[in-house]
């Protein structure tokens, strides 16, 4: 445990993070760039780039959520 924060817990919080970037990714792509870009371009580019902010971040608050705990 890392401090109060299973090694599994700590892992499923980190795929499903990353898979809830890339979900938000890929509709924050369509919004923004479906009608210039086409929306499965947009999609895809939105899927690749989502986990780029989203990942970073999970891994900050699980940090700040094993030091806390």
């Amino acid at each position: 445990m890392l401090l109060g924060i299973s090694i599994v817990g700590a892992l499923a919080a980190l795929v499903l993070g990353a898979l809830g970037a890339m979900a938000a990714g890929a509709a924050s792509g369509v919004a923004i760039g479906g009608k210039d870009l086409g929306r499965d371009l947009a999609a895809f580019m939105g899927g690749f780039y989502g986990p780029l902010a989203g990942v970073p971040g999970v891994v900050i608050a699980l940090v700040v959520l094993a030091l806390i705990l």
